[in-house]
């Protein structure tokens, strides 16, 4: 059994610790541009390039998930909609085929959330879809008191998004613990497909302001030792993307870490 499971009616994230103690969530991520897989490397999004993988020879997002549900059975999914966050288009027609044709996924979706408007698109998913909005793509944070990212079924996970030392997103966001849902991603975009490992000092640093929060690490994962470093340190889960695509985190990795 996985540590985390999503409850069949809600959604909502459920804890288990296994034999070995692990409480971490491993969450794969698919970054969608112009209706195909990209590889995302150092939040340099001018400079994505089709994906390129040891798991599928193809870059369209329904092999892709086949290729990463064949690695492992994972039971959540990230999409980022790096056109929607770009704001010169969408993918909603790839996002609508995955989340039909994988029920069982809980969809975690970054299409850059701006206003009460594209809230709209959320309606067409499913109840197992979940709202990722991104600090990047807000001109405030009155959003995040919208009914539709509080209630249960379709909770908000808030990313806060940085590029090097810098926030991106408004100023007052990265220490107004009272603006915060209950799930956090901490998006360090320089490291995403760097292999420079998680930025564990802000991790540090944000923990700080809020431990009850449940805080995932994103960019920087290499291998296996960093997905027991980051269980160490308490948080609730992480997003990978490299580490599967490149074989640095394998099958029997991953099963022996969540079974």
């Amino acid at each position: 059994m996985h540590p985390f499971i999503n409850h069949p009616t809600t959604g909502n994230i459920l804890e288990y610790k296994d034999s070995h103690g692990y409480t971490l969530q491993i969450i794969p991520v698919i970054d969608l541009m112009n209706g195909s897989v990209v590889h995302a490397r150092h939040g340099d999004r001018a400079h994505y390039r089709p994906l390129r993988s040891t798991l599928s020879d193809s870059n369209q997002p329904r092999q892709v998930v086949d290729a990463i549900l064949r690695l492992h059975a994972f039971q959540t999914l990230y999409i980022a909609d790096l056109d929607a966050i770009l704001r010169r288009g969408d993918n909603w027609q790839s996002i609508r085929a995955i989340s039909r044709h994988y029920p069982f996924l809980a969809l975690w979706i970054d299409a850059g959330l701006r206003g009460h408007c594209d809230i709209a698109q959320w309606r067409l998913t499913g109840s197992r879809t979940h709202i990722v909005v991104g600090s990047e793509s807000l001109p405030d944070t009155r959003l995040l008191n919208h009914p539709l990212l509080r209630n249960t079924v379709r909770y908000a996970v808030l990313s806060l998004d940085f590029q090097g030392e810098t926030f991106l997103g408004p100023a007052e966001l990265a220490t107004d613990t009272f603006a915060w849902p209950e799930h956090v991603i901490i998006m360090t975009l320089e490291r995403v497909g760097s292999r420079q490992g998680p930025n564990l000092g802000r991790l540090r640093q944000l923990t700080t302001l809020s431990p009850t929060t449940a805080w995932y690490m994103g960019g920087g994962v290499r291998s296996v030792d960093d997905l027991h470093i980051l269980n160490a340190q308490g948080i609730s889960g992480v997003l990978i993307a490299s580490a599967l695509h490149n074989g640095a985190i394998s099958s029997a990795d991953l099963a022996a870490f969540t079974s």
